[in-house]
């Protein structure tokens, strides 16, 4: 039986394309001092393509955090001091537009209704995640929200999978983690999570299904594979 669910946040809860476009424009263009084609040079060195306006697959963005995206930039842009950069990619991102993956405050009130507790866990720092939780008004149904720098690690570590379920005081083997990328569904399984893999991210089926006990298009679907227990019906059911 599942008593609770762990969601990744960009490309999970929100269409990481939509959402994360919004903030490589605005904050390229912001650290190319308004230099269009140095915004595009800026835009391939973390994997997002300037003129397309989307991510690459490998990009560092995608799963990785804060420190990930500075490390990547720090060589190109030498008088910006690695604290500035993190401080100005945290302003763009707590700013951003975020795009829901589906209608947030029904669907969350649906899965409560279940005796389902939910919870965030993101690579994105915490006070971004509550920015972006609360600007989408879904801020007060979730029981546990971590980032990267809440002092559990990273993803694809399991610390904030495994610290989830000891807020809640379950099991891991009584959580679904749910996210769009390998980061995800590898800190589930390591925490010894059922994992659920939806392709509102980058990464395809044919990436994800390897890892995943569950494949759906969106979150959307995620009821349907409860039976009134919250049991986890047969794998058959994911597309």
């Amino acid at each position: 039986m599942i008593s609770a669910i762990l969601f990744d946040k960009d490309g999970t809860l929100f269409d990481f394309q939509v959402s994360w476009s919004a903030w490589a424009m605005t904050f390229l263009r912001d650290a190319a001092s308004g230099d269009e084609t140095r915004a595009a040079h800026l835009g391939a060195v973390l994997g997002f393509d300037w003129h397309a306006g989307r991510f690459r697959e490998d990009s560092c963005v995608i799963a990785g955090t804060d420190d990930d995206i500075v490390s990547a930039l720090e060589p190109e842009l030498p008088g910006v001091s690695r604290a500035e950069l993190k401080m100005r990619i945290a302003l763009a991102a707590a700013e951003a537009p975020q795009s829901e993956a589906v209608p947030l405050a029904p669907f969350l009130d649906a899965l409560k209704a279940r005796g389902l507790k939910v919870g965030v866990a993101t690579n994105d720092t915490e006070a971004t995640a509550r920015a972006h939780l609360a600007a989408s008004d879904v801020l007060d149904r979730f029981d546990f929200i971590s980032g990267a720098d809440s002092g559990h690690g990273a993803k694809p570590g399991p610390g904030m999978c495994l610290a989830f379920a000891k807020a809640l005081g379950l099991s891991p083997a009584e959580v679904l983690m749910v996210g769009d990328s390998l980061h995800d569904l590898h800190a589930g399984r390591a925490a010894g999570m059922r994992t659920l893999g939806v392709l509102t991210g980058v990464a395809g089926a044919e990436v994800l299904a390897p890892h995943a006990d569950y494949v759906l298009p969106d979150i959307g679907g995620l009821e349907g594979l409860l039976d009134p227990d919250n049991r986890l019906r047969p794998t058959d059911l994911a597309s």
